[in-house]
């Protein structure tokens, strides 16, 4: 029997219709986007039904573990393989949950989760590297995240793409405030 690290194969956040909000794979289970969309169509209409509100929930399929939780119109997925262990997994998601909530200060729904969008991949980055868990701690990885994204009084020049795009978007909001 070999020993491996725990590794996670996709991370997913859909809405309420089973449609992307933001998605990273891991593993080449699934090599093309069809492929992916059609694992992430079936994991939702399996899951839908259940009330995955207060706390996790874990089913089987197609061969892997699936532990997801829902909030508002946000349905979060953390897949493993089936030789996984289930409480690394919830730890995972759980992690992702809690960071997403304090990322976009408790008002997690759909539409705050495109606007930050940037926030919720930078916090996906900050979780799993390669399919390989980095992080568990919501606090940590939305500090992590924060840091990233907190330096808006830099020049243009030394931002990101993102940082810079919020930047813009405080500047417009400013200018038409007044």
């Amino acid at each position: 029997m070999q020993e491996s690290c725990p590794s996670i194969k996709n991370i997913l956040l859909l809405d309420s219709e089973g449609k992307r909000v933001a998605v990273k794979y891991y593993s080449d289970d699934w090599p093309t986007n069809s492929a992916k969309e059609a694992f992430e169509k079936a994991v939702f209409i399996k899951t839908q039904k259940t009330n995955a509100r207060t706390e996790a929930e874990i089913a089987m399929f197609e061969n892997n573990i699936v532990v997801y939780k829902f909030v508002q119109d946000l349905h979060f997925f953390v897949t493993g393989g089936e030789d996984e262990n289930e409480l690394i997994l919830a730890s995972v998601l759980q992690g992702f949950f809690d960071a997403v909530g304090i990322l976009l200060r408790s008002n997690v729904e759909k539409k705050e989760a495109l606007e930050n969008l940037d926030l919720i991949l930078l916090c996906l980055d900050e979780i799993i590297d390669g399919g390989i868990i980095l992080e568990t701690d919501a606090n940590v990885i939305a500090g992590k995240v924060a840091s990233h994204s907190i330096d808006s009084g830099a020049p243009l020049s030394e931002q990101t793409i993102s940082q810079a795009l919020a930047t813009a978007r405080e500047h417009l909001a400013r200018s038409l405030l007044k």
